[in-house]
């Protein structure tokens, strides 16, 4: 079943390439806050409800997606979800009102972001490299997120510096469609495992029962809490506090270059070291970082030192939770199992994008919500570290 090393390679980069594109425009929505605010008359919490709404529905859409990918390929899934996507950014381009903006930005963008997302685009992944090797394939191609975020965020800046947030999301259509000659890398990489005749439902079943599937929901829930109010609401908080615009792209940019290198430490980390311990340490982590940028002066050498370190660990936990529940349950359905996980991280996107909006235009501060992160952080470490991560034993693997 496995690929020759040239093709694995190809599948390899051609994902995080994909991921480059997805990941990094939807990293940058949140530049889009003050100006689309103002300009079709909406409060600070309609936006980000907007938002909200996309993490929502991504993550209600990833099993399904997931699932799809692990049936009929991740090509055509990717595909599907290309022409979804630039659809969505079109319509968001010509938004005027708080129904446009949630349909556009809420559904159709999600919907997007969910068919060349990490449950679709890390299955095929997961599957095409051995064991040992595979938390630093998972993080290689879960990087690609991470360059996208940090290449993209500028540029989107710069576009609606330069030329409007309108014009600006129409450019984001172009770059969405880079996606489909990506696909050329990623044919014939629908591989099912060899030796599994478990079924889906079987599969579902059984991850049901295993405790460390939901204290994995739980963590994860976590980590898309911290990602959707950091992307979401560092742009207008930093606004706020009196630094130039361009200072919330270049965070988010920050964010990006640090994850890079947090995600291939992670890809490595977990190929030598038990992952949900380094899972625990890194959600430790970032409750320290989010608890010193509570307490120290905002200025530019503050952001940029946040930025760095939080972003390495901004997206280690996805190279290290997927690679757990392909360690724990299999690859097989590992589109399918890790899209249901991913969906408790967008139940914590909705919670962050939503709480800060509600909390700034309720309390006129983003305070409680950042401490409400730290203690989040805290509570993720504690729920890793008693999960059973022995693959599991199943009788027809015992019988074969």
């Amino acid at each position: 079943m496995s690929r020759p090393t040239t093709g694995v390679l190809a599948l390899v980069l051609c994902a995080a390439l994909v991921l480059t594109i997805s990941n990094g425009l939807r990293s940058s929505f949140g530049l889009f806050l003050t100006p689309m605010s103002l300009d079709i008359g909406i409060s600070r919490e309609t936006f980000a409800l907007a938002i909200a709404i996309q993490g929502l529905v991504w993550g209600i859409s990833q099993p399904v997606f997931g699932a799809l990918a692990d049936r009929h390929g991740a090509v055509r899934v990717i595909l599907l979800g290309t022409v979804i996507y630039v659809a969505g950014l079109l319509w968001m381009a010509w938004a005027d009102g708080a129904l446009g903006l949630h349909l556009s930005q809420g559904v159709l963008v999600a919907l997007g972001i969910s068919a060349t997302g990490f449950a679709v685009v890390l299955g095929p992944v997961g599957r095409a490299v051995p064991p040992e090797k595979r938390s630093m394939a998972l993080g290689i191609a879960a990087a690609g997120g991470s360059f996208g975020q940090f290449a993209l965020a500028p540029v989107g800046g710069a576009l609606i510096d330069g030329v409007g947030w309108s014009v600006a999301l129409i450019a984001y259509c172009g770059i969405a469609a880079m996606m489909v000659p990506c696909l050329v890398g990623m044919r014939g990489s629908h591989t099912p495992s060899e030796g599994s005749a478990q079924t889906l439902s079987e599969a579902l079943v059984e991850a049901r029962a295993h405790s460390g599937f939901w204290l994995l929901c739980g963590g994860f829930f976590v980590c898309g809490f911290h990602v959707y109010f950091i992307a979401t609401h560092l742009p207008p908080f930093l606004t706020d506090a009196g630094l130039a615009p361009m200072m919330g792209a270049t965070a988010i940019a920050v964010i990006g270059l640090g994850n890079i290198v947090g995600t291939f430490a992670a890809g490595w980390l977990g190929d030598r070291h038990r992952k949900k311990y380094v899972l625990s340490f890194f959600y430790l982590g970032r409750a320290a970082v989010l608890g010193m940028f509570l307490v120290v002066p905002v200025t530019e050498a503050s952001v940029l030192v946040f930025s760095a370190l939080m972003g390495l660990l901004w997206l280690g936990t996805v190279p290290l939770t997927s690679g757990l529940v392909a360690q724990i349950f299999g690859p097989r359905y590992l589109g399918a199992l890790f899209g249901i996980v991913f969906f408790s991280h967008q139940l914590g996107s909705f919670l962050g994008a939503w709480l800060g909006g509600y909390v700034y235009d309720t309390t006129g501060s983003y305070d409680a919500v950042w401490m409400a992160a730290v203690a989040l952080g805290v509570a993720a470490a504690v729920l890793h570290w008693p999960i059973r991560d022995r693959p599991l034993v199943r009788q027809e693997a015992g019988a074969a």
